[in-house]
């Protein structure tokens, strides 16, 4: 057994560790501690398996056969690349475990969201999931859908305003309860539904996961049994997998034949899985970070002033912020690649950003990060207040506890606060307006009354004779 494969079996026992000791966490943490592990697992166990399984020669729309993997041996390649990983997973396994212990010793309760008894809660979810799915009829007719990867959106304002939509669709599948089930299943088949199509429109695979991983918050709030449990299993995995399905009905017939060509190097019995790993690509950012071999990307100093900027506008800012995953591309991998004339915004991934940043030091700050903010995301979701919610519904919508650092996390967080800021907003005259329809009700009911009570003579009968 050679050096890679030690290194992929530590990697499968921290992660086996991590499933292990959430099991004994309650509630809403152990299903993000779960599907960590999970996406983890296919970054940095299934796609070293099929490369040291396979031995792909890197050929044109390839992805998975990484070029400077194979030109320095597949085992030895991917046994420097997982060494930081093997750390990195093992440090956080370690955090879970002793979470977990802690954990143990209070009593386990189901968890319970405060903002559901506001009464304005889900009228406000309705409300921009409606103003939210407009924005993406208009994206999607006026062609500013954006993909995985890009720098930018064709149109901003338009991007900001579908961000509702994803807010009010997770929410309505975590927090509501309607009484009958068959409405229940029709509300989650519809909100899922919903987001499945996004993500064929988008090409990315952020909209259908996110939309599994509410359903299982839903869950883990309301309470599992087995065919809830088999039943997320196969809906993140049958969506991932239609969905790289319908991707290559939507390519062209020149493309779908070079990617043909590209998987016909794989084993049939591997075939049916590469369009699900190539989704998943932390392993090459792996090996980025291996590839610049100590050399200093940006300071301490620089990381914690860009992490405190992402969260102030860029408007407001008058300057374009760092971004991190453009810069990594650009920056990190394009030292090892070229990258000349490629512009796209890669997942970094929060060991390999670590290691880059200041190696197994590092490693340490960015795993702790990571992980208070899985904690902090489960307050989040459990709060009264809107704004913190709507920032809980985020982090369950975009990968950040999955495959971002510290930078790319608060890239994520500054956005997404400003989204909650807006919706907030849409709260308060959600709340206006039906103060305002209540009084209208309540003067009506009062005149009524008036009209009612009016024979018993004085003023009463004066309205009475109005009316008459």
């Amino acid at each position: 057994m050679n050096g890679a494969e030690l290194n992929v079996l530590a990697v499968a026992g921290a992660l086996s560790t991590i499933v292990v000791a959430a099991v004994f966490v309650p509630g809403i943490a152990r299903v993000f501690l779960i599907a960590q592990a999970v996406y983890w697992s296919l970054s940095y166990i299934a796609r070293p398996v099929v490369l040291l399984w396979t031995l792909p020669v890197p050929q044109f729309a390839d992805s998975i056969a990484d070029p400077r993997l194979a030109g320095v041996g597949y085992d030895r390649g991917i046994e420097a690349a997982l060494n930081p990983v093997v750390f990195g997973m093992w440090f956080y396994a370690a955090l879970v475990v002793v979470y977990a212990v802690w954990s143990r010793r209070k009593t386990q309760t189901l968890q319970v969201s405060a903002a559901s008894s506001d009464p304005n809660f889900f009228p406000t979810l309705w409300v921009v999931y409606v103003l939210g799915t407009l924005g993406r009829l208009v994206s999607y007719a006026t062609g500013s859908t954006g993909s995985a990867g890009d720098v930018s959106s064709a149109n901003p304002i338009l991007d900001f305003v579908t961000t509702m939509a994803t807010v009010g669709a997770l929410g309505l599948i975590v927090f509501a309860r309607p009484t009958n089930p068959r409405s229940t299943a029709l509300l989650l088949a519809a909100m899922a539904g919903g987001e499945f199509l996004w993500t064929v429109a988008v090409e990315s695979k952020t909209p259908v996961l996110g939309a599994a991983l509410a359903l299982a918050v839903r869950f883990a709030m309301t309470g599992w049994n087995r065919s809830t449990t088999v039943g997320i299993g196969f809906i993140g995995v049958g969506a991932v997998g239609a969905f790289g399905l319908l991707q290559s009905l939507k390519t062209s017939g020149s493309t779908q034949s070079v990617a043909l060509v590209a998987d016909a190097s794989y084993p049939a019995s591997v075939q049916p899985f590469l369009s699900i790993l190539r989704r998943f690509d932390l392993l090459e950012a792996a090996t980025d970070a291996w590839y610049m071999n100590g050399r200093p990307w940006i300071s301490g100093s620089d990381v914690v002033r860009n992490a405190i900027l992402n969260f102030v506008p860029s408007q407001i800012l008058g300057a374009e912020k760092f971004q991190s995953g453009t810069a990594w591309a650009s920056q990190v991998r394009g030292s090892s690649v070229d990258m000349t004339g490629i512009s796209v915004s890669l997942a970094e991934g929060n060991v390999n950003e670590g290691y880059v940043l200041g190696g197994y030091s590092g490693i340490v700050c960015s795993m702790l990060f990571t992980f208070l903010l899985l904690l902090l995301a489960v307050r989040w979701i459990l709060a009264r207040n809107v704004i913190p919610v709507v920032l809980g519904l985020t982090l369950i919508e975009f990968p950040v506890l999955f495959e971002r650092g510290i930078l790319g996390s608060t890239e994520s967080l500054g956005k997404s606060l400003q989204a909650a800021i807006l919706i907030w907003m849409v709260y308060l005259c959600v709340g206006e307006y039906r103060r305002r329809t209540a009084r209208t009700v309540s003067g009506d009911s009062a005149d009524t009354e008036v009209v009612q009570l009016a024979p018993a003579g004085g003023i009463a009968n004066k309205g009475l004779n109005t009316w008459a």
